[in-house]
């Protein structure tokens, strides 16, 4: 029996999902406007690059690492999510090692956050100020984190507070923290609009996570004014939305250029924060992590989408706007 199906599916340069079938029965999408597409890529000349979240310790990192060898799946940065705190020197030395022998940037969260303090109105209906820094205590905690971070030979730091992005970034500026490190905006306060976009950019964020519900037309509008990296996840988590974007990924990375895909997992339990009595939970949703990863690059490959990823070890965002440290 003859396979019909075959011409339909075969790239012949970039195609839309199932383009050439809709069309032959009349029903083809609007060609894309060129003035949607993003002006910008990264210094390296990419588009894109990838990410895998939640990788909360040297175990789950030694997961993730075997996992991308076998399927193949290149990975530009891991981040973690519980926060330098939560892992002793020996256990950050080793990740800092790790991915330096692979070329992988290593992004670490920083300090205390108000949904773990004592702080009640985040446990209220409106989320109270969610994850930032209460007080100068938790200020100072944030700044120790990013300092012993360093120390260990991390070069990413997450944050999820606006003051502390701009006092990491002036003690970047003043030599307290090493000029390559780079500070990394947490999804749980990302912004939503063009104008937000900017003042993180300005306050010293090199990348920036925005909520994963952000519709092709908000990121055109936030590449009108910002050219600063945007980390995305392509599948989120629950606790932020669930949502699953894989046959959008072609048309993210147009839109949202110079971007960072970043696999998270639908439909599975919080480890924040983490610790071993969360650790099959841990190790499992590493390695899913990565499979999905594979996932959303075959999918590319499939629609012909797959070019433009930025070289692997590739990691510094390029010039960026910010506000000035004159006072």
């Amino acid at each position: 029996m003859t396979d019909t199906s075959a011409p339909f599916l075969t790239p012949a340069g970039p195609r839309r999902p199932g383009e050439r079938a809709l069309t032959a029965l009349g029903l083809a999408a609007p060609a894309d406007n060129p003035a949607d597409s993003s002006p910008h890529v990264f210094p390296d000349g990419g588009s894109w690059r990838t990410e895998i979240p939640s990788v909360e310790g040297p175990e789950a990192l030694a997961i993730v690492l075997k996992e991308s060898s076998r399927l193949d799946v290149p990975v530009h940065r891991v981040s973690q999510g519980s926060g330098v705190w939560m892992l002793s020197d020996a256990e950050i030395t080793d990740m800092a090692e790790a991915c330096a022998e692979r070329d992988i940037e290593l992004c670490l969260f920083t300090g205390p956050r108000g949904t773990w303090d004592t702080g009640g109105s985040t446990r209220t209906a409106s989320g109270g100020a969610g994850l930032r820094a209460r007080g100068h205590d938790a200020l100072a905690g944030c700044v120790e984190d990013a300092l012993r971070a360093a120390e260990l030979g991390v070069h990413c730091l997450l944050v999820a507070d606006e003051g502390v992005l701009w006092t990491l970034h002036r003690l970047r500026e003043r030599g307290l923290l090493p000029a390559e490190t780079t500070l990394k905006v947490s999804a749980l306060i990302g912004p939503v609009n063009p104008a937000s976009v900017g003042v993180y950019e300005r306050l010293g964020a090199d990348s920036v996570n925005v909520p994963s519900d952000l519709t092709p037309a908000h990121f055109t509008e936030i590449r009108r004014v910002s050219g600063v990296p945007i980390d995305l996840y392509i599948e989120a988590p629950d606790d932020l939305g669930g949502y699953v974007r894989m046959y959008e990924a072609a048309e993210l990375i147009r839109r949202a250029a110079p971007l960072y895909l970043k696999f998270g997992l639908s439909k599975a339990p919080g480890i924040y924060p983490y610790g071993a009595h969360l650790r099959d939970a841990a190790l499992d949703t590493a390695r899913e992590r990565v499979r999905r990863g594979r996932l959303v690059l075959d999918l590319l490959a499939r629609h012909g989408a797959d070019g433009g990823m930025s070289p692997l070890g590739s990691r510094l965002p390029g010039p960026l706007n910010r506000f000035s440290l004159k006072d």
